[in-house]
């Protein structure tokens, strides 16, 4: 019953993944009509600055979903730790907690300037575009970063019940 409702679950969120990866292409698409237009409205420099900003999203939100999706991973593992755990095991993850939590605070200072870089990039587009198509931006910014977000969760969840799957068809003779 387990494993049939595992499964069950993981059938759910493979289905789940293709509808966000089709939703993911229809705003990549809509991202090359905002590219091509912007294009065609701005100077040269104010295009290269929307480009950048565009691709770094992508990269920084990413990012920060990386490290603190590895930082639970081993706060979780702290969390296990008992009088069995030896102790170069502990240091280890001490040590990763520490590096990782470090490289999150990083993660997020390099989410604040692009938050700064993303109202620059407002402000010039405001320059040139009508309400409607300012608005059009940003939500396509706004979307595609809960659609990354959406992305990494169910990743994650997938992840995890298929190890639960594996797991569970290992135990049983």
């Amino acid at each position: 019953e387990l494993i049939s409702s595992l499964r069950s679950k993981l059938q759910t969120l493979w289905e789940e993944r293709e509808l966000v990866l089709s939703e993911a292409r229809e705003c990549a698409e809509r991202g090359e009509e905002l590219e091509a237009m912007v294009q065609d409205v701005c100077k040269p420099n104010e295009f290269e600055r929307y480009m950048m900003f565009i691709g770094d999203l992508e990269k920084v939100v990413s990012l920060l979903l990386c490290l603190s999706s590895r930082l639970a991973r081993v706060q979780n593992a702290m969390r296990r730790i008992d009088g069995n755990t030896d102790a170069e095991e502990k240091q280890s993850l001490n040590e990763r907690h520490k590096l990782l939590s470090r490289q999150r605070e990083d993660a997020k200072d390099l989410k604040e300037n692009l938050d700064r870089r993303e109202r620059v990039v407002s402000g010039i587009l405001a320059k040139y575009l009508t309400d409607h198509q300012l608005q059009d931006y940003r939500r396509f910014v706004q979307v595609k970063t809960s659609l990354l977000i959406e992305q990494k969760d169910l990743e994650e969840q997938i992840k995890f019940f298929e190890e639960q799957l594996e797991n569970l068809e290992k135990s049983i003779p």
